[in-house]
């Protein structure tokens, strides 16, 4: 069987690694197609070798753009590689342009799309990663959900069949459902835990910052364009990290959008000049380094809030919704919106709960039930 997967952002690769590899083991070729939607090599190449990731069959050099823009030349790129390559199904991770050019192209060529990360809402019908996962969620043939509540979305969505648990599916139930109706969906657990433990006991340094191991530091990333296309908003954020530097060490890796937005708005200088120390986007090795050691991580990410999670560490989110709502109501996540004048108070109270801490998303073996299911497309959806 051949299966063409689509990545194109720092999630993406991460998710993508483990997968490669149980494909493998399972016997399926896979055709690995990067389209460059994050096109910095420090947020791209370096993944593929630092994760034992394949070099790209294809890469389609989309670079950045609006989102119509992107998604246009991601869909007309990706259908010639289709045409040449003829694989049997298609795999997409997550929310991102990448994502929902890859289900379209396939969607159109009649081949079954399959969604890893399927069924995760934030209910603001605004966000471009909310309209992205949604498309492709109801074009998809297989939808693999990280966790129960994101098969529950599917279930009000009328996506899922009533019949269709939200626990942790094991391999022999896989093999059973796929007699089941198109299309298939169930929890395989969040695929980016396998990857994380691949990757958290590796010993990396990072260059201009020192001993992070224990640091009494906050961390912080802002990236999303909610975050940086709005000026105002903007500055907001920045200001408030400022206010947040003069209580407390502040590491900051700056996104490439970010980066971008500092120097529009004026802004770098003033950050350049307050106690806030500035990286390169990192490795990721590194990063999770500095998540694991930091005091508190400040983030609009979705992906950083759930790694938080994983590595036992507050997260306060400038968010005023979130995907991965468990980690709010376990009492490790706070969001405190896009406009957060509370920041520093937030932060410097934030600390780990009382109560322990509970497995949200899975055991670790999602790669191996998402190959199985990925296995068994070819003998139920053509």
């Amino acid at each position: 069987m051949r299966v063409l997967t689509v990545v194109g952002a720092r999630p993406q690769y991460i998710k993508a690694a483990p997968l490669s590899k149980e494909l493998l083991k399972v016997g399926i070729e896979e055709i690995l197609v990067d389209t460059g939607q994050h096109y910095d090599p420090q947020m791209a190449g370096i993944f593929f070798a630092e994760l034992g990731l394949p070099e790209p069959s294809h890469s389609l050099g989309v670079g950045s753009g609006p989102h119509g823009q992107m998604t246009g030349r991601i869909l007309e790129r990706l259908e010639e590689v289709i045409v040449d390559v003829e694989p049997e199904a298609v795999v997409v991770f997550g929310d991102t342009n990448s994502t929902l050019a890859g289900a379209l192209a396939a969607a159109k060529m009649s081949l079954p799309v399959i969604h890893i990360e399927a069924g995760l809402r934030s209910f603001r019908s605004s966000m471009p990663e909310e309209i992205n996962r949604k498309l492709t969620d109801h074009i998809s043939s297989v939808l693999l959900c990280p966790n129960s509540q994101a098969v529950d979305n599917l279930k009000r969505e009328g996506i899922a069949d009533n019949g269709v648990g939200s626990g942790l599916i094991s391999v022999d139930e896989i093999k059973h459902q796929f007699k089941r109706k198109k299309p298939f969906v169930c929890n395989v657990g969040d695929i980016m835990v396998d990857g994380l433990n691949s990757i958290k006991n590796v010993d990396v340094e990072i260059d201009g910052i020192g001993d992070v191991v224990n640091g009494d530091y906050v961390l912080v990333t802002l990236h999303r364009a909610e975050s940086t296309d709005d000026s105002q908003v903007f500055k907001g954020m920045i200001d408030r990290i400022i206010d947040l530097s003069k209580r407390i060490s502040v590491v900051f890796p700056i996104h490439p959008r970010t980066l971008k937005k500092l120097h529009e708005t004026g802004l770098f200088n003033i950050l350049k000049q307050a106690d806030v120390q500035m990286l390169e986007p990192l490795s990721y090795a590194q990063f999770v380094k500095l998540q694991s050691n930091a005091r508190v991580i400040v983030t609009d990410s979705g992906g950083v809030q759930k790694e938080a999670y994983l590595l036992s560490r507050p997260c306060v989110t400038l968010r005023d919704e979130t995907e991965w709502t468990e980690t709010v109501k376990a009492g490790w996540n706070q969001l405190i919106g896009r406009k957060p004048e509370n920041l520093v108070e937030t932060v410097l109270s934030a600390k780990v709960p009382d109560e322990p801490q509970v497995n949200l998303f899975g055991d670790g073996k999602a790669a191996s039930r998402i190959a199985q299911c990925i296995s068994s497309v070819k003998y139920t959806l053509q």
